[in-house]
This record gives structure tokens, C-alpha cells and sequence, in this order.
């Protein structure tokens, strides 16, 4: 997908819940936060937290947030990655006891109820994300991901004052779209350094499109009712 097609979805959810660009954006870095202190409270490997948080971005980059709730999508991203990168098992108890303990420890100022959902819940929502992934690794090019490496490098050349132009002239990148991701990871940046995640998420959160299936086991659709839904 390139950035207009991540753009159309997204837009979907800002239209229908009011939500700015910059609180979608918040939502994500919170769930990224999520997602970062279950892994750390399971034990895992900071690549198996970074493969979860991919998962997670690449579902909403095509898919709205209404379409699964991020609170249920976020331990199923480490469930499924934990798999692919080898982890180990984790049981089924352990994933919805993290949940419970993490959630209501560490984000009771967003999250101030019991966590909803069951084992069953979470091993559905697996197969719909594994799904998801295998669709989309087909169309993935690898390009996009060399890009925003060249783009990070080119942010590091500017703060440390080092001249690489010569070295970025020979690489066979469009460096218009090149300049564009750089653009994009100072904005967030900055979005960061201006964001008060306990005082202003909670209200974001309530915004935020809710899930039109049901809580109960076997509720969740599988992707071709997504496509219908978005």
C-alpha cells in the first residue's frame, strides 16, 4: 500500500469519529506503549515487541480501527509474533493474565476497567491477523522498508553535521520520496515531545471509532467482511 491508499482507510475513521491526524497518531504511539509493556512483563525479546508493533500498524494501516478493538488487537499481535519469531510458547492464561496485570497497573489512566476479553477472543483474532499479513506480504516491497532506513541515516548525517551527499547521490532511491519519510518521522517526533499521554489519551480514546462486532467468542468477522466494513 502507499501512502494514499493508508490515507483513504485512516480518513475513514477521522470522518467518522472527529478524530485529528495528530490524535490518530496518539493513539497509535499508546498502543505501541501497550504492546511494548506486555512484552516486557512476558519476557520477550525486543525484536518479538517490534514484530507485534509492525503487526499491529500494518492491520490498521489497511483496515479501521472500529473493525477490531486495538485492546484486543494488541496482545494478539504478540501472540502471533511471539510464534513467528520463535519465543517460545506462551499459554493461554499467561497472555490474559499479563493483560489484566499490565493494563491495570500501568494503563488503569486509560484503561479503568476489568480487560474484557477471553483466550478464545484472542485466538480468533490471531487467525484473522495472520491472515491479514500473509495477504499482505505479497504486496509488500522490501524498497519501502530500505527508505526509511535512508531516511533515518540522512536525519543522523544532519545531526551530527556529517556530509554525505555524494554517497546518498549514488543510491538508487527517489530521494523526493526520500525527503517525504524524513518529514514524516520529524513530525512525529515532534508530535511526541508536545504529548501528555496520561492527560490527553483517555479523552482521544473515547473518540475513537468502536468495533461493530460483539465481545462474545466466534464474533470475529474474517477479512473479506473487513473489506465490506471499511
Amino acid at each position: 500500500m502507499d501512502r494514499q491508499d493508508i490515507l483513504k482507510v485512516r480518513n475513514q475513521d477521522l470522518q467518522s469519529s472527529k478524530l485529528t491526524e495528530s490524535e490518530y497518531q496518539k493513539i497509535m504511539i499508546f498502543f505501541a506503549n501497550v504492546i511494548q509493556s506486555l512484552g516486557e512483563s512476558l519476557k520477550m525479546r525486543q525484536q518479538v515487541i517490534a514484530t507485534a508493533t509492525v503487526y499491529f500498524k500494518r492491520f490498521y494501516a489497511k483496515h479501521s480501527l472500529k473493525s477490531v478493538d486495538p485492546f484486543l488487537l494488541a496482545p494478539t499481535s504478540l501472540f502471533l509474533a511471539s510464534k513467528v519469531e520463535e519465543f517460545g510458547v506462551i499459554s493461554n492464561n499467561r497472555i490474559i493474565g499479563t493483560c489484566q496485570s499490565v493494563l491495570k497497573s500501568k494503563f488503569s489512566f486509560a484503561y479503568p476497567q476489568e480487560y474484557q476479553y477471553k483466550i478464545n477472543q484472542v485466538l480468533e483474532c490471531e487467525f484473522l491477523l495472520l491472515e491479514v499479513m500473509v495477504r499482505r506480504r505479497d504486496s509488500m516491497v522490501t524498497g519501502s522498508v530500505c527508505s526509511v532506513v535512508v531516511a533515518g541515516l540522512q536525519i543522523a548525517c544532519v545531526i551530527h553535521k556529517r556530509d554525505f551527499k555524494g554517497w546518498f547521490a549514488e543510491l538508487n532511491v527517489d530521494m523526493d520520496k526520500i525527503s517525504e519519510i524524513t518529514r514524516q518521522i520529524l513530525a512525529l517526533y515532534d508530535l511526541w515531545q508536545n504529548y501528555d499521554e496520561k492527560q490527553e489519551i483517555l479523552a482521544i480514546l473515547n473518540k475513537m471509532p468502536k468495533t461493530k462486532v460483539s465481545s462474545r467468542p466466534s464474533s470475529q468477522p474474517n477479512e473479506a467482511q473487513l473489506q465490506q466494513q471499511s
